[in-house]
């Protein structure tokens, strides 16, 4: 392979910089192009989408109800009365079907574990699928919200049940619910330029793209998680949070791309932290991965006061292109008292900005600014995510609700799980797994790789040669594998991101063999060197 200056692509989002290397490895139509470089599964959740499209067929059959007299393919809006005796009578014309029957148990289940009245929430899901109003109330349908928030608590709080009440707001993905979270925080004064933001790195990159744009202008300090430690976060990391001029706290848990929970040990040293030393602290926890790990607890179930929790149901359900996500927030939260503790010239603006929405602005809760400004507040009657896609939210909330023997949840990991071994040990390489890995990702350190293979001098020389970018342009070419540079997560070490999830396990033995097969070279331009 010839010399290649790679510099001009250094400060390339790892995510741009991926369809460089897509272009490259694609570039030999004899091969096989093998993309892990980015984290959409290949598998997914199949119960509660037969369950959606059962639900769209009893829905045109209620919607048909009304001016079937036209004869014109004219319908109308589902009936809320007797909506539950009219699904008993068509389920039982396709009582075979997977769909209904996952149809019945979330009724039943809904009614006994939830409280819930089934003909409310039939009418819900039934109207939602048919999309025929705007969401309402916009920032989430009313019995969607309880089942997101039970399946939220079964998810995010591991033995310790939440306490006192959560509000949610459904969102096109975790994505958006990022976009949101730091647009409100700005549009309210509650971070301003040159304020400081804490960081746990390495990290999903736009965490590291979004503060320094040129609105937020944000000053970032790194939370480094210890590679030798199961990338936990040390004691002496945290302790930066004790400074105040800290305004916001960020992380991704599980880790993304190390695939690490936080230990209990992390959890309870951080929630003693905001407790006796930082109870002004903003925390935003991303927790997509959590239902991946084993024995989950969020930051939020730690820190209910303090932090506002991201959640997607994109990379457990293999739902990426639905966009599905939620941020939630306890009702009696550190933003709210933020808000509070304005100087009173700036609750003034704030008054002026969102007066069209109600006559005392300063009541208007955070988590509704939210909503207000996703929609640039003077269309906050339409806010709101697609009221099809709250359906299938609540399907798959249902799904992780209702699967009481871990069926699906044990299935994914141990598919995520096997492909890990599987690349490490065609690498020549022992695979560990402890306690709190994930294993959806994981990063490839390749000067430890290489000292493990090669020794001590070899990786001395991979590092000061540089070679994270040349290695993974050299992968792509020569191979057709394209992995992501872990130095565009905030990665010290010169490593590379795999994605675990969305390959088949013979194609991550390739990729292992791949990547041994590029680092020998490298051991031959070392000793030729």
């Amino acid at each position: 392979m010839p010399d290649t200056n790679y510099s001009r692509f250094a400060q390339l989002s790892p995510f741009e910089l991926k369809d460089e290397l897509i272009s490259i490895a694609s570039s030999d139509a004899q091969r096989l192009m093998l993309n892990a470089g980015r984290g959409n599964p290949n598998f997914l959740a199949t119960l509660p989408r037969w369950a959606f499209l059962s639900l769209g067929d009893f829905a045109l059959r209620e919607a048909e109800r009304s001016y079937s007299y036209l004869d014109s393919g004219l319908g109308g809006l589902p009936e809320r009365n007797g909506i539950v005796q009219r699904f008993d009578a068509y389920a039982t014309h396709h009582r075979d079907s997977d769909g209904i029957i996952f149809l019945r148990s979330a009724i039943a289940f809904v009614k006994d574990q939830l409280g819930l009245n089934r003909d409310d929430f039939l009418f819900e899901v039934v109207s939602a699928f048919l999309g025929s109003t705007y969401p309402t109330p916009p920032r989430m349908l009313t019995h969607t919200e309880e089942i997101v928030k039970a399946y939220l608590s079964q998810e995010m709080f591991g033995p310790t049940p939440p306490a006192g009440s959560t509000s949610l707001f459904a969102t096109e993905g975790g994505t958006a619910a990022m976009a949101y979270i730091f647009q409100t925080l700005h549009a309210n004064f509650l971070i301003k330029p040159g304020d400081k933001i804490a960081i746990a790195t390495p990290i999903f990159s736009p965490y590291l793209e979004i503060p320094i744009l040129s609105e937020y202008q944000l000053d970032i300090i790194d939370i480094c998680m210890d590679r030798t430690d199961d990338w936990q976060l040390p004691q002496s990391e945290l302790d930066k949070l004790l400074d105040p001029a800290i305004k916001i706290f960020c992380l991704v848990n599980p880790s993304n791309p190390p695939s690490s929970k936080l230990s209990d040990a992390v959890l309870d040293q951080l929630a003693a932290l905001v407790r006796d030393h930082r109870p002004d602290l903003f925390i935003v926890t991303d927790d997509v991965y959590g239902t991946f790990a084993d024995d989950f607890v969020s930051v939020f179930a730690k820190c209910p006061y303090n932090t506002l929790c991201v959640y997607s149901f994109s990379k457990y359900f293999g739902a990426t292109g639905w966009r599905l996500g939620v941020i939630a927030l306890h009702d009696d939260n550190v933003f709210e008292a933020a808000l509070s503790a304005l100087p009173e010239d700036t609750k003034r603006r704030l008054d002026t900005r969102y007066a069209s929405l109600t006559t005392e602005p300063r009541a208007l809760k955070f988590i509704d600014r939210l909503v207000a400004d996703s929609r640039a507040v003077a269309l906050n009657h339409t806010a709101g995510l697609s009221v099809p896609q709250q359906l299938q939210m609540a399907l798959f909330a249902l799904h992780g609700l209702m699967d009481r023997e871990h069926r699906y949840k044990d299935a994914a990991k141990q598919l995520i799980r096997k492909r890990y071994q599987t690349l490490y040990s065609h690498m020549g390489i022992e695979a560990r797994h402890l306690p709190d890995d994930v294993n959806y990702y994981t990063l490839l350190d390749l000067q430890e790789i290489g000292g493990d293979l090669y020794g001590a001098e070899f990786k001395a020389w991979f590092i000061n040669s540089d070679l994270g970018l040349s290695f993974l342009f050299r992968l792509a070419q020569e191979t057709g594998v394209v992995l992501l540079p872990g130095k565009g997560f905030e990665v010290v070490d010169t490593s590379a991101r795999v994605s675990l999830a969305n390959l088949t396990e013979i194609e991550y033995a390739s990729i292992g063999r791949f990547t041994r097969q590029v680092l020998d070279e490298c051991y031959a331009d070392f000793k030729a060197a």
